[in-house]
């Protein structure tokens, strides 16, 4: 080579050096972010696709929060609802106690009616104050808000869920399809008797029913009337009510009937010795010794909803909700009932998206003493002093024992009720979730690592070749440069 205006070969050296310079920036960069994709230019496609993996595994994390945070709120409610519930057993002890008037003084009575005045105080106190993070749990503010309810129609209406999409109500509309009834038998009142609604002969028969048996024994020329005010006295004991089929006249029959509706109420009838005319029959005539009732069975916005007695509730993911429909109401077959949901209820973020599909509703009803126990058997404020249940009323304790009992029940059941349905949400809805979360956000985070970060084993050993290169390019770029030189041998 004898020409030196131009050095080719030191221009592939520097073109070289450059790259190789290049090249070890890259590694170094690389290794000193932990990063393989530090700009769009290191892997556009991979760029993209890291990004929105990125994006994803944020709203999953924060799913993730979601549910933990939703969880201890659950966990907060329901250690309330285990004191309220302790408050309720505490008051069902010294209502029955109450009741043992033979044993009992009016002023120990009065006595326990002060401890039950402290307990429902506690209750509602209990309801109103119980908070998490300034969020009030159970005096009924996330509960979801009904209108347009016909109180004649129906009564205790709780949504326990429901889901508006875009809507800002729901509509509810509930059409009886087949009505409730009693269970019912009639004692037939024309066996030959002695006299007209009369028995012809002793008889000694049992009458059992959802509550328990009774056995009685009438003599000959006992009176119908007489039968209905025996079996009436124990109504309590057994369930089952009785009437003369026709007052204006006794010989039609007595009617046993049932106190309550549905399939799990009954009548039976068994007659253990004499009356050899004694019969029973049901309502249409055929000669049977036992009768049930039937539920409710109505349509909830097109669905079949269960029935249980006057109850009716649906549970679906768009609506899920209870009532009782009244007696006229439930006997009634082919009217229709409406009511709106138009808003309220605690509304739990859990998916990555703010969706319909990944949230889930859940109503919390109020648990305060006039929100516990219901419109047929009272309400557990009522059972404070100078209540119509309070147990210094006045007249047979006994009697009023058992009606604060019945409120108790009810409000236990209801608060049973609200603490299987937080621990079913919690464990099926939220745990789930829970999980389901972690594994994606697994996956998405090995996924995103392995497309952007660093594999430090494969980066220092391409570091290496980089500073070989580097150093071999530089050393050649002098040689080139020397090359040049040589040409002033020529000029001697």
């Amino acid at each position: 080579m004898s020409r030196i205006n131009t050095n080719v070969s030191a221009l592939i050296a520097r073109h070289n050096l450059e790259r190789s310079n290049n090249d070890l920036s890259t590694r170094l960069q690389r290794l000193s972010t932990g990063l393989k994709i530090n700009r769009g230019a290191d892997d556009p496609a991979g760029l993209i696709v890291s990004e929105r993996l990125r994006n994803e595994i944020a709203g999953v994390t924060k799913s993730i929060d979601n549910v933990e945070r939703a969880s201890n709120v659950i966990a907060t409610t329901e250690a309330a609802l285990q004191e309220i519930n302790n408050l309720l057993v505490d008051i069902k002890g010294l209502s029955i106690e109450a009741a043992n008037t033979g044993a009992f003084s009016r002023e120990e009575v009065e006595a326990n009616q002060l401890q039950i005045d402290s307990a429902i105080e506690s209750i509602s106190r209990i309801a109103n104050t119980t908070s998490f993070a300034g969020l009030k749990l159970l005096n009924g503010s996330l509960d979801y808000i009904t209108e347009n309810v016909t109180t004649s129609q129906m009564t205790d209406v709780r949504v326990y869920s429901a889901n508006f999409g875009k809507n800002d109500s729901v509509p509810v509309n509930v059409e009886v399809l087949n009505s409730a009834q009693r269970g019912e038998l009639i004692i037939d009142g024309d066996d030959g008797g002695v006299a007209a609604g009369a028995l012809s002969a002793a008889v000694t028969f049992e009458v059992q029913g959802k509550n328990g048996v009774e056995v009685f024994t009438f003599a000959s020329g006992t009176t119908l009337s007489a039968m209905s005010r025996a079996i009436n006295a124990v109504t309590d004991s057994t369930g089952v009510s009785a009437a003369l089929v026709n007052p204006a006249d006794h010989t039609d029959g007595l009617r046993l009937t049932t106190t309550a509706f549905g399939s799990d109420e009954f009548v039976a009838v068994r007659k253990v010795e004499g009356g050899e005319n004694f019969q029973t029959y049901d309502t249409a005539g055929a000669a049977t010794a036992r009768q049930s009732g039937d539920d409710v069975v109505a349509l909830v916005n097109g669905n079949l909803a269960v029935g249980k007695g006057l109850n009716v509730s649906l549970r679906n993911p768009a609506l899920n909700l209870e009532f009782t429909l009244s007696e006229g109401a439930a006997q009634t077959v082919g009217e229709q009932y409406e009511f709106d949901i138009t808003g309220g209820g605690a509304t739990y973020q859990l998916g990555p998206q703010v969706n319909t599909q990944q949230q889930a509703g859940f109503g919390i009803q109020s648990v305060a003493a006039s929100q516990l126990g219901n419109s047929l058997v009272g309400f557990l404020s009522s059972v404070r002093s100078g209540g119509a249940n309070a147990l210094t009323k006045g007249g047979d304790a006994a009697k009023q024992a058992a009606n604060v009992v019945n409120i108790v029940d009810t409000a236990t059941n209801q608060i049973s009720t609200l603490r299987g349905r937080l621990g079913a949400f919690e464990r099926n809805t939220l745990q789930t979730t829970m999980r389901s979360s972690q594994i994606a956000l697994e996956n998405l985070t090995a996924s995103e690592s392995s497309i952007r970060d660093t594999d430090f084993a494969e980066e220092t050993a391409m570091m290496t070749r980089a500073q070989i290169l580097q150093q071999a390019g530089t050393s050649t770029l002098a040689m080139a440069n020397n090359t040049a030189s040589s040409v002033l041998s020529l000029l001697g």
